[in-house]
């Protein structure tokens, strides 16, 4: 009976997972964007330092324990629903390697929520430039658990890696002319 419930149900088991995912990664993008601000906060006189932090904590403990962090439980129970469905799915080599991407976001998750506890506590370990290329993380899993998913077993495996090596280059030369550029508006502006 449950598990005829399970696979009547497989179709509803998918779209909740994917919209979990969704909001899981925006939580993910979003959170290193408050870090990256938060860092910056620092630099700034006492009292401003002080009203930003506040603010940017405030921020953080709600996107992290509202959205992001209940996205994750849900999108994890959600797609162990779909493997209940289908047992089937786990003799498909690419389940195998999706769930290697989703135990290595789940490190990226806890990585960034021990990040934001340092945060509090006035630990600030990494600089903004470092913040931005740990965001990049999250863009390079999404990247490669959406082609892995869409492709399959059909994937050309030496052109997915050029391809996904290709992203993370582009990413990080991104990042660089970024920094160039805001480096150059700030010394026009001094």
């Amino acid at each position: 009976m449950l598990q005829d419930f399970l696979i009547d149900n497989y179709s509803l088991w998918k779209a909740l997972h994917i919209i979990f995912v969704v909001s899981w990664f925006a939580g993910l993008f979003y959170i290193v964007r408050l870090f990256i601000y938060h860092t910056e906060a620092q630099k700034k006189e006492a009292a401003a330092k002080k009203i930003l932090s506040d603010q940017f904590e405030i921020m953080e403990q709600r996107l992290w324990w509202i959205i992001t962090t209940p996205a994750m439980v849900l999108t994890l129970v959600f797609g162990t629903l779909m493997i209940v469905a289908n047992p089937y799915l786990l003799e498909q080599g690419w389940i195998h390697i999706k769930l290697l991407f989703v135990a290595l976001l789940l490190v990226y998750h806890f990585g960034s929520q021990k990040m934001m506890f340092n945060m509090k506590r006035g630990v600030f370990k990494r600089r903004s430039g470092q913040l931005r290329l740990w965001n990049e993380v999250a863009t390079l899993g999404l990247v490669a658990i959406v082609f892995l998913v869409v492709m399959k077993d059909n994937l050309n495996w030496i052109k997915g890696t050029i391809g996904f090596f290709a992203v993370a280059i582009g990413l990080m030369i991104g990042i660089k002319i970024y920094k160039r550029t805001r480096n150059k508006r700030k010394n026009n502006v001094q």
